[in-house]
């Protein structure tokens, strides 16, 4: 039985192996002695008054402070009495608890976190079995099995690196060092990359061809620019960022986080900033891959890998629409991608081309400042009422989650949860279901689409000309679905705001004309218009074993095995590869930390065999890619009403999104099967 309390030294690890068996063995690097210390997530010692307590008590999640009782006593009587959550729902951090019931368990609450201050501040340690039946209590079911491996997986409960790169010392000092690793990319998976690598004790580079590190929020710095997933599920399971000021975080403050995990792990000196991949090939000879490098100021260079990790990402090639005269345009244009560092919007006419994920947090941010501004939107978009959305996190929830035993790890549970154990059946294709207006897809999804529909519509009440132009023509989640708490749609309704859902038939010098022939007078034009998300490793020419072209083996319909490995293309590995994107469950931090540490076991497998290749088999590939499109083609977003979606390539197909069960992806990356790969 595991029990979590005090925990060594950051030098340990949990068994991975083990984890999926809910039996993590805490062990200790190399078998050396080392103090204890104190669990990171047991929050620090506090001294504030009994007065300062319960204000802050007014403000947090009160599912998770219930979970911190049992860590400060063990009395199972918290989360097995008359009071519960009543829901498991990502966006409702209070779980649906009524206020009467809230305020008393915050009544209750207050003597035993005073009892927990004057006895010094230590948790009691509990075992598995209690932790799973805290999982229980917040996801109003049992959670057993893969499920509950992945949240102890990713919860980290003894306060260590659950994935800690422990094997470096099993292979040879001769083996590792002439064993270099190029990284493609200093975003969410190459900063993750080069943290694996290091630990592996392996030589490695990063390429970043921007000027630091960050990948899309170094990039996206328009007015607006927030993360649509929770703060505290976007971050990495080991460093967790418990004092966002934001429960959806703005671009600044997640660029620092990049930053900072960057300088902690010591990356830097590994990173070379504003340098790009145009080629990586393959040497059959010599078993490495030779890369061609450009800096952004013309000099050129090369690099020799034994193996490359590509995180180039797939949402950081601007699509830019084909409209007729946009070069005449007399002022500024440029995507969203691009927002110029010193643009003046004050007093301007500004048309914003585009209303998706970005348009839809641009318009908001901008409606204020400009003189006008005029929307352009192809496609109504599904909206979540989510309260939190624009909210700050406030000072009592801050307390607890620095000084509350193990409460951000609850709250992580809570904002993380219900998205991942509803697995992927809700956004199947009932054959039988028929709804004429294209909304729906199976029974419960015509419910969402319902309630969906009611709230936005509530939202513009007063404005009854806005009815139909913000109604979707499509199934509810069939497009990446939108988050607010109605700051998108109170925009819409500004006497200096028009969204024009007419077609665009040409740019001039001062405006865009539609279709219909109306002239709207701009002095900016914003194309918010999306991404190549189809064109996996689009900025780099890839040629792997007899000079097989990976764009041409490719084409329009990118795959790879378990979106990681690919046929043809020895040692290289993919993160946030073809099929992985997420459009459903939990943030990509998931998927990065699963697909890395698949990389690092292939090349684990690879050097203790003593060999210098690894490649996936052909048949391993062709029958995942046929399990890969038999699935995604029964879920919403293959649905043929649905059009101008990024997920889609030209011929209405998608290999962009996983249509796995997080749970599901999680267990097939914990090990590399050697019969699915060949080793040379």
């Amino acid at each position: 039985m595991r029990r979590v309390g005090l925990v060594a030294s950051g030098e340990d690890f949990v068994d991975r192996a083990e984890c999926s068996r809910h039996e993590m063995v805490l062990e200790r690097d190399g078998g050396q002695s080392a103090a204890m210390t104190r669990n990171r997530f047991a929050g620090e010692p506090f001294m504030d008054d009994d007065d300062a307590i319960a204000k802050a008590l007014e403000e947090v999640s009160v599912p998770a402070l219930m979970c911190s009782l049992v860590h400060m006593t063990g009395d199972l009587s918290f989360i097995r009495g008359e009071i519960q959550p009543r829901i498991a729902m990502s966006l409702d951090i209070q779980s649906g608890m009524s206020n009467d019931d809230r305020a008393e368990m915050r009544r209750r609450a207050l003597p035993v976190i005073a009892a927990y201050r004057d006895s010094g501040c230590e948790p009691v340690a509990l075992s598995t079995e209690t932790l799973q039946e805290m999982m229980g209590f917040l996801g109003r079911r049992h959670v057993d099995g893969r499920l509950a491996g992945l949240f102890f997986d990713d919860l980290q409960f003894e306060g260590g690196d659950v994935g800690a790169i422990a094997w470096g010392n099993d292979v040879t000092d001769e083996r590792r060092f002439s064993t270099p690793v190029v990284v493609i990319g200093c975003g969410m998976g190459g900063i993750l990359a080069g943290i694996r690598l290091s630990q592996a004790g392996l030589p490695f580079t990063i390429i970043e061809k921007n000027g630091g590190p960050g990948g899309t929020w170094w990039e996206n710095r328009y007015p607006g620019a927030r993360v649509d997933v929770g703060s505290h599920q976007y971050c990495f399971s080991f460093e967790p960022a418990e004092h966002w000021s934001e429960y959806y975080c703005r671009q600044p403050e997640l660029r620092k986080y990049f930053d900072t995990i960057v300088d902690r792990y010591g990356l830097r000196p590994h990173c070379r900033f504003d340098t790009t991949v145009t080629e990586a090939t393959w040497d059959e000879d010599q078993a490495l891959w030779q890369l061609a490098l450009q800096r952004s100021d013309g000099e050129q260079d090369r690099l020799e890998a034994r193996f490359v990790i590509s995180a180039v990402g797939s949402l950081n090639l601007p699509r830019m629409p084909e409209i007729e005269g946009m070069d005449s345009f007399a002022g500024p244009s440029f995507h969203s991608s691009r927002w110029p560092g010193d643009l003046d919007v004050g007093g301007t006419r500004f048309a914003l081309v585009g209303a998706g994920a970005s348009g839809f947090q641009i318009g908001p941010a901008l409606a204020p400042e400009v003189d006008r501004l005029t929307i352009f939107q192809r496609t109504a978009q599904w909206i979540i009422p989510n309260p939190l959305y624009h909210a700050a996190v406030p000072p009592g929830d801050e307390w607890a989650l620095r000084h509350l035993p193990f409460y951000g790890r609850w709250f992580r549970f809570i904002m993380t949860f219900a998205g991942i154990a509803m697995g992927i059946e809700p956004y199947r294709i009932d054959p039988t279901h028929d709804d004429p207006t294209h909304r729906s897809i199976n029974a419960a999804n015509a419910k969402r689409a319902e309630a969906l529909l009611a709230s936005m519509q509530s939202l513009v009440a007063e404005r009854p000309d806005l009815v139909d132009k913000i109604v979707p023509d499509y199934p509810a989640t069939g497009k990446r679905i939108l988050q607010d708490d109605g700051t998108w749609l109170r925009c819409l309704q500004r006497p200096n705001v028009e969204i024009v859902r007419t077609a665009i038939e040409r740019i001039v010098p001062d405006g865009v004309v539609t279709t219909e022939g109306t002239h709207y007078p701009a002095d900016v034009i914003c194309y918010a218009t999306g991404f190549r998300h189809n064109e996996f490793l689009g900025s780099l020419r890839v040629t792997g074993r007899r000079g097989i072209s990976l764009r041409d083996q490719w084409g329009d319909e990118p795959s790879a095995y378990l979106g990681i490995t690919v046929p043809n293309f020895p040692n290289l590995f993919c993160v946030y590869g073809p099929g992985t994107n997420l459009a459903a469950g939990a943030s990509l931090f998931y998927h990065a930390e699963f697909q890395v540490h698949y990389a690092l076991e292939a090349i684990r497998e690879t050097l203790m065999s003593e060999a210098r290749w690894c490649e996936v088999l052909p048949r391993a590939h062709q029958e995942y890619v046929s399990r890969y499109q038999a699935e995604i083609g029964q879920l919403v977003w293959s649905h043929p009403s649905i059009e101008h979606s990024h997920y889609k390539n030209r011929q209405g197909k998608v290999f962009t999104l996983s249509p796995w069960p997080l749970d599901l992806y999680w267990e097939w990356t914990r090990r590399v099967e050697r019969e699915d790969y060949a080793f040379g």
